[in-house]
C-alpha cells in the first residue's frame, strides 16, 4: 500500500501538517519523522500535496514503462483530466507525442467511463437502493478499510480506467496497457488487480518525460461531439453523463474525503434511501487531483477547460457484458486497537489534560481532539511530545520557576521601553506590591531610564554596574542585555545593599583605626620627644659634673 507513496527521512520537519491534512489519521509519527501506515492509507494524496518540505514522494514507474516498451506494444489510457492539465493540447497531439515515446497509440479512459457509467444505469434500472460509483480507487478503499457496512452498497463495477484498458486488451491482443492520470491511488488499483492495467504513470512522470525526450506538446486542440464521458473528472461529471431519468432515484455528487465520510455515515446509519451517489475523494474530483501539475489554476479553470473538451453525445463504444466489468470488493482489516476509557483518560493527564477544560482540541498535532490524539497515542502513531500547548506550558512552568524563584531581579522592556515581565524579586527591590501595577507602563515610573536608552542607541550590553537607586535606598548591581530578535530589552539586578552596607562598615572601622592609630603615634612621638629632651639635660648636667670631678682630680 504505502509502497506507491514514500515519506523522504531527510526533510521531515515537526510540522505535523501531513496528520492534519490526512483525512484518515494513517500518519505515525515517530523519532521526528512521519510514517505512512500501509493498512490505514486510502492513498488520496493529501499528504503529498500539502508536505512543505516535498518529504512525500510517489514511486515513478517511468522505468517500468521503459522495460516494457522493449518486450510489446503498449498502449496509453489517458485520463480525460488530460485537458485541464495540459492546456488547450487535444487528444490527437497527445497520441502523436505519446507515439514518439514509444507507444503503439493512446485514447482518453473516457471510452472506458462510458462504459461504466452505462452499467450504473442497468445497475439502478435493477432496482438497487442506495449505490455508491466505484471510479475512484480511494474512495474503494475508504469504504473498504473504514465503512465495511457500507460495502454492499458501492457498484460493484470496474472503474472507467480497468473497463478501458480491458477492452484495449481485447482489440490488440499482444498489447500492454500502461494509464496515465493526476491519481496516486491508480497504482495500488493497477497492482491490486493484476493483468488488466500493466503501470501507471501520473502527469507528471509523463511531463518529465517528454522533456528530457525534449517533445513539445503542441497547443492543438481537437472537438469531438461523442465525447459526453470527458465529464468524468470533475464534480458531477458522472451524473451530467448519466441520463439520471429515474424517478425513484436522488442523484448526488460528492467531493472530499470528509464529505465522503459524512455521507457514509449517513447510509450506515440508514438516513439515505434511493440515491445513486457519485463519489471523489479529490475536492473537484480528478482535476483536483494530487498530481495534478498545475496547482496554480483555479477549479474554475479546470472545470472550464474540461468542459470545451467533452462533447454533448456518448462515445460510441462497444458495451461489454456486466459480468465482465463486474469487481468484487472485499473489506480490508485494519488491525487497529481501541484503548478503554480509563486508557484515555490515563494519557490525557500525561498530555497534562487532567479536566475538560484542559482539552483545548487546537489541532496543533494534526488530530482534531485531544482525545483523537491520546487515542493515536496508545495505538502507537503519535506521541505525548506532540502537542503544542502541553510543551509550551512545560517550557514556560520550568522558566517561570527559574524567574520567580531567582535572587535576581528581572525586568523585561520592549523597545519603547514599557515592561513587559517583571518578576518578584525585582518587584521586592523596588517595593511594587503587584506585577500588575506596573506592565505595559513606561519604565520611568519606577527606574531612570537612561541606561536603557543607551544600551538601545549604542546596541552594546551594560553588564555589572553598581549603581544606588536613590528612591529606593538600594545599591544594585545592574545588566542590561539588549535581544535583538525579540526586539527586548532585558535588565538583571542583582541588590548588592547588604553588601555595599558592609563595605561602608569596613571601611568606617578602617578609618577609625587608622584615626586612632594616628593619635597614638603622635602621642609617642611627643613622650619619645619629651624623653629625649629630658635625657639630653640629665646628660648635660652628668657632664657637667664629671668633667668638674675630673677637674678636681686633675687639680689634686
Amino acid at each position: 500500500m504505502s509502497d506507491y507513496l514514500k515519506l523522504k527521512k531527510s526533510n521531515c520537519k515537526n510540522c505535523y501538517k501531513c496528520i492534519r491534512h490526512c483525512p484518515v489519521k494513517s500518519i505515525r509519527f515517530s523519532g521526528n519523522q512521519a510514517h505512512i501506515i500501509g493498512d490505514e492509507c486510502i492513498l488520496c494524496g493529501q499528504c503529498f500535496v500539502v508536505c512543505p518540505q516535498n518529504a512525500k514522494e510517489i514511486v515513478d514507474d517511468t522505468e517500468k514503462v521503459k522495460v516494457l516498451l522493449q518486450g510489446s506494444p503498449v498502449v496509453v489510457s489517458l485520463a480525460p483530466s488530460f485537458a485541464a492539465n495540459y492546456d488547450g493540447v487535444g487528444i490527437t497531439e497527445m497520441t502523436a507525442a505519446l507515439k514518439q515515446l514509444g507507444f503503439l497509440t493512446a485514447e482518453e479512459t473516457a471510452i472506458g467511463a462510458t462504459m461504466v457509467k452505462t452499467e450504473y444505469e442497468h445497475m439502478l434500472d435493477e432496482g438497487r437502493n442506495v449505490l455508491i460509483s466505484s471510479c475512484c480507487h480511494s474512495v474503494n478503499l475508504l469504504i473498504q478499510k473504514y465503512f465495511p457496512n457500507v460495502l454492499p452498497y458501492l457498484a460493484d463495477v470496474m472503474s472507467p480506467m480497468q473497463a478501458h484498458c480491458l477492452d484495449l486488451k481485447k482489440r490488440y491482443p499482444s498489447a500492454k496497457t500502461v494509464f496515465v492520470g493526476p491519481c496516486v491511488s491508480k497504482k495500488d488499483e493497477a497492482d491490486k488487480y493484476k493483468g488488466i492495467v500493466d503501470a501507471v504513470l501520473t502527469f507528471e512522470e509523463l511531463s518529465a518525460w517528454l522533456k528530457a525526450e525534449n517533445i513539445e506538446l503542441k497547443k492543438i486542440p481537437d472537438s469531438e461531439e461523442k465525447s459526453r464521458a470527458r465529464f468524468f473528472p470533475t464534480t458531477g461529471g458522472i451524473l451530467k453523463t448519466m441520463a439520471c431519468s429515474n424517478p425513484r432515484y436522488t442523484y448526488m455528487a460528492i467531493d472530499g474525503v470528509e464529505n465522503c465520510i459524512a455521507a457514509l455515515r449517513e447510509i450506515e446509519s440508514g438516513n439515505i434511501k434511493n440515491c445513486f451517489i457519485e463519489m471523489s475523494a479529490c475536492i473537484g474530483s480528478c482535476v483536483g487531483g494530487p498530481v495534478m501539475e498545475k496547482h496554480h489554476h483555479s477549479p474554475v479553470h479546470d472545470y472550464t477547460a474540461i468542459a470545451k473538451f467533452a462533447g454533448k453525445l456518448d462515445f460510441d463504444v462497444e458495451q461489454p457484458l456486466a459480468a465482465e466489468i463486474k469487481k468484487s470488493f472485499g473489506i480490508i482489516n485494519r488491525n487497529t486497537q481501541l484503548p478503554s476509557e480509563t486508557e484515555i483518560s490515563s494519557i490525557l493527564r500525561q498530555m497534562g489534560k487532567v479536566k475538560a477544560a484542559d482539552e483545548l482540541n487546537c489541532g496543533s498535532c494534526g488530530y482534531n481532539t485531544c482525545r483523537e490524539k491520546a487515542i493515536a497515542i496508545y495505538q502507537g502513531k503519535a506521541e505525548v511530545s506532540m502537542c503544542l500547548p502541553f510543551l509550551k506550558d512545560k517550557a514556560e512552568s520550568f522558566s517561570d520557576n527559574i524567574v520567580n524563584n531567582t535572587p535576581n531581579g528581572l525586568i523585561v522592556l520592549n523597545e519603547n521601553l514599557e515592561v513587559q515581565q517583571i518578576n518578584n524579586a525585582a518587584r521586592k527591590i523596588m517595593n511594587i506590591r503587584y506585577a500588575s501595577d506596573v506592565l505595559g507602563e513606561q519604565v520611568i515610573r519606577i527606574l531612570d531610564p537612561t541606561v536603557f536608552m543607551e544600551v538601545l542607541s549604542s546596541g552594546r550590553d551594560i553588564r555589572d554596574r553598581r549603581i544606588y537607586l536613590a528612591e529606593y535606598k538600594k545599591y544594585v548591581e545592574q545588566s542590561v542585555i539588549y535581544d535583538r530578535e525579540y526586539h527586548l530589552l532585558i535588565c538583571i539586578m542583582s541588590d548588592v545593599t547588604d553588601e555595599e552596607t558592609e563595605r561602608e562598615k569596613k571601611e568606617n572601622i578602617s578609618r577609625q583605626t587608622v584615626e586612632i592609630a594616628d593619635k597614638v603615634v603622635d602621642k609617642q612621638m611627643r613622650i619619645v620627644q619629651e624623653i629625649a629632651s629630658l635625657l639630653g639635660e640629665t646628660a648635660a648636667e652628668t657632664k657637667i659634673a664629671l668633667s668638674k670631678l675630673k677637674e678636681s682630680i686633675a687639680n689634686e
